[in-house]
């Protein structure tokens, strides 16, 4: 008997995750690094310090951008227009959980999330990724980034007063087959 030795091949890993874990150890790295740097200068209790005032602050933060989020949410669904203004809360979260995250480092990213003009690069620079994400013509399951911003757009339903209607595809039948359907159907679940 042959065997066939025919491997199945995995698919070739995206520039992102192939060098994801350096840059995450590059990143550990060098917050480390300027920890102690820091610490040397000012001394330990004022890295400490430092760091718990981080943690407060991003914790602060985050409940702020949630409850900003839930105050839009409430008008939203009193007053459904087409074109609310946006809350930013997304920038707002990631800043609160960079400056949790211990170091520096992290910390003036966080920073700059919060700045107005540094935020309007990080926000046109996100745009400029999802776009290009969106554009690109990697295969289906290849681009995980890719993937979920064109099941998004899928989903998206756009209608400019946001209503949902639901409702079911019925194919008539074509002439001279076994009659009309009448065929008890369920109404739909929602």
């Amino acid at each position: 008997m042959a065997q066939t030795t025919d491997q199945v091949r995995p698919a070739p890993r995206g520039r992102v995750r192939r060098f994801l874990p350096l840059a995450v150890t590059a990143w550990l790295v060098l917050e480390i690094w300027l920890l102690t740097v820091v610490a040397g200068a000012v001394g330990w209790f004022a890295v400490l310090v430092l760091l718990v005032a981080g943690v407060f602050l991003g914790g602060s933060l985050i409940r702020r951008a949630g409850l900003r989020a839930f105050s839009a949410a409430v008008e939203q669904s009193r007053d459904p227009r087409p074109e609310q203004a946006q809350t930013g809360t997304s920038l707002t979260v990631l800043a609160g959980v960079l400056l949790i995250v211990p170091g520096f480092l992290s910390d003036l990213l966080g920073l700059s999330l919060l700045f107005p003009p540094t935020r309007a690069l990080w926000r046109a620079l996100g745009r400029r990724v999802a776009g290009r994400a969106l554009q690109s013509t990697a295969r289906a399951g290849s681009d995980p980034l890719a993937d979920a911003l064109r099941l998004q757009e899928q989903l998206r339903i756009h209608r400019p007063d946001g209503k949902v209607i639901q409702g079911e595809v019925v194919e008539h039948p074509q002439p001279g087959a076994d009659g009309p359907d009448t065929a008890y159907r369920p109404p739909i679940a929602g």
